[in-house]
Formats: C-alpha cells, structure tokens, sequence
C-alpha cells in the first residue's frame, strides 16, 4: 500500500442519505457556512517501517481555525469554552474561560507539538502586532491537541514553525478539506481512521436564521461503542488485526464550533457544552483518559482591542426558549455529524511499526443500515 491518498473519493454522511438530526445544514455542510470562517491544513506523511524516535514514520500536522479574514488580536471575538474531560494539553483556555474572548486563530495538532505550535503562533502574531507586550498588552494563543501516536512517531514533534505558517497562510473559507489531513492525519476514531470532519445546521427564520458550524478532530472510541443514527455499527462490523484501541477508555477529541448568532460568552459557553450530547450520540463516554474539549465562538460579537469608549453596546440573542433550544440542538446535530464525517473521508493509513488503521467500510456500513430501517442509505455503495 502506498502513503499517497487513495484516489477513490469517499463520501459524507449525506452522500449515503444519511441524514442525521433535524435541522438543515448549510450550503457547504461546513464550519465555513459561518460567514467569515476560514480552515487550512498542513499535512506530513514521511516514512514506513520501524519507529525511530526523533525520525520517523511520520503521520501528523496542523489545523488552522481563523475566526474571520481580518487581524483576530485586534477584532477579538466572544468565546466560550467547555472541558468534558480534562485529560489533555490544550494552551489558552482558561483565559477563555475568563475573559470571554477568542483573539488568536485557534491551531489543532498532535499533543507533544503542541508547545511548538503555539510558540509558532505566538511569533505569527507578534509580526502582526508588533506592540504585544510593549505598549499594550500580551495576547493569548490557543492550542488544541489529541495524541496521533499509535500511527505517528509522537516523540519526533515534526510539526515545526513553517508547518504552522502554512496551514495560516493557506487558510480558506469555502469547502473543508477532510479526513487524514491537517491535524486529523494520524489520528484513530472508534478504531477506524479518524481525522477531521465538519458539519453545520442553519435554524429557522423563527428562531434567528442563525448558522452553527462545527470542526472536529476525533481520536477516541473502541469498536464496539460506534453508533451512527442510533444504529450499533461498531457490534455489528467485523473485528480485524487493526482492532486495537487507543488506551483503555482513552483517546481524545477537539470540537471547535461557530456561529455567526450574537451570542455572549456565557451564551457561547452554554453551546460549547451541548457538543458533549453529539458525541454521545455517536457513543463516546468521554472516557478516564480522554481529552475532550470544545471551543465556541461567535463571528458576529467582536469587540475590538483597540476601543477608547469604557461603555460598550452589544445586540445579543434574547434567551427564548426556542431560539437558544435551536442554538443547542443545532450544536449536537453538527457535532455528530462531523465526527461521523471524519471517518468516512478518511482513507485506509499504515504508520509506525506496520500500524494499521482502516477505513470505515461503506459497503457493511451500507447493509448494516439497511437492516436496522434506514432502506435508501447508499445502495449504489453496495459491494
């Protein structure tokens, strides 16, 4: 097997008619459906063979989340953050979690990269803020991470300074990218190939019109917990020598969610916690040694850096029943649906030590459905 990407072009969710939650997503099924959002990707596969601390098989990269196209330091925007489980390394949240406000783009990568990565982001920022520290004040960067070592040569820390610059710099709205790209490349979800996957849900004109978008990159999951709209595929799906879970209960997940609703940070916060019902909807357990993070932002509430005014004037979402309950189920549908989504645009990867992780097969997946009353899921995927 090759490390190039398999030309066959696997399918979303939706491509199969599997159509999961209520709400309608986006024209993109996106986080990019959020109007100003833009996600880029450094991806870095070098090697085969027997792990060589420090040298390789490399399986890994770099996520990037900017919250809108202008300078995030200077227009901050409100953010909430929520910590399922705690059992992970992610830099910036507490200031989040206290100030409210997002002002960096927000980089996802493996976990023993993470001081790397926002060492690199810190300089990023500095040469488009040269005043940090000097006449005004530091700036908080945010990293998110989940561990790709069952594929990865972890110990190597292979994502360096240009690898971060060019997931900044190529940085897009429009189509995501997904799968074992980016920060998702060595990553494993209910022992498949996990990665990145995104969804959106837009709610109705009652309710605001209001798009929520969400990013994931899962690595988490044993087979048997696998459930994909309510049906429980991972029972039912063969075991093979690529069965081996990640660590007991372990594994890890970063859920990024935008919207452009007017939403303030305590709002935000609230949204960010309901991402913990999407992935129990595909059956996580937020496992002992799991790290489970969500981040939410709004791109509409910004508040700039450099205001002279003490008093400012905010239009915010009213909390009405329906249209805060829209807010949060859209949150759990896009959540699940992108966890989903990450593994079935990911491909087949061997990495360190003859490593394996496969693919979710669509063809059992497709039957499977079948059998448990879901009768036009992707007939045409058949094998």
């Amino acid at each position: 097997m090759t490390l190039s990407e398999e030309s066959t072009q696997r399918p979303r969710a939706r491509d199969l008619d599997i159509t999961l939650g209520r709400l309608p997503c986006g024209p993109l099924n996106a986080i990019t459906d959020v109007d100003g959002v833009q996600v880029g990707h450094c991806t870095l596969i070098q090697g085969e063979g027997k792990l060589v601390p420090g040298r390789g098989p490399i399986r890994t990269g770099v996520t990037a989340i900017l919250p809108h196209g202008g300078n995030p330091y200077r227009e901050k925007v409100a953010a909430g953050a929520d910590i399922i489980n705690g059992y992970g390394k992610c830099v910036g949240l507490p200031q989040i979690m206290e100030l409210g406000q997002l002002e960096s783009p927000i980089l996802l990568t493996s976990t023993l990269n993470v001081w790397l990565v926002a060492d690199a982001l810190l300089e990023w920022t500095l040469e488009r803020n040269p005043d940090i520290a000097i006449t005004t004040s530091t700036v908080n960067v945010v990293v998110g991470e989940c561990h790709d070592g069952y594929l990865n040569d972890a110990q190597g820390r292979h994502v360096r300074r240009e690898h971060v610059y060019q997931a900044l710099e190529e940085a897009r709205s429009g189509p995501v990218v997904q799968g074992a790209v980016g920060a998702g490349t060595g990553m494993s979800c209910f022992e498949f190939k996990g990665g990145v996957g995104t969804s959106s849900r837009c709610t109705p004109d009652d309710s605001g019109a209001f798009t929520v978008g969400a990013l994931v990159v899962s690595n988490f999951g044993t087979r048997e917990q696998l459930v994909i709209g309510g049906v429980p595929v991972g029972l039912a799906l063969p075991k093979s020598d690529s069965s081996t879970p990640l660590l007991p209960d372990g594994g890890s997940v970063m859920i990024v969610l935008a919207t452009d609703a007017p939403l303030t940070s305590r709002q935000l916060t609230r949204i960010a916690r309901r991402a913990a019902a999407g992935l129990a909807r595909t059956g996580s357990t937020h496992g002992q040694g799991s790290g489970d993070f969500a981040i939410a932002f709004s791109t509409t509430n910004r508040h700039p850096h450099d205001g002279k005014s003490w008093l400012r004037t905010r239009e915010m979402v009213a909390e009405r029943d329906h249209v805060m309950n829209c807010l949060f189920q859209a949150a759990v549908e896009a959540t699940e649906e992108a966890v989903i989504d990450s593994m079935l645009q990911a491909h087949t990867m061997v990495g360190r030590d003859g490593h394996v992780r496969e693919a979710l097969p669509i063809g059992p997946l497709v039957e499977l459905m079948h059998r448990h009353g879901w009768p036009e899921v992707g007939r045409e995927w058949l094998p």
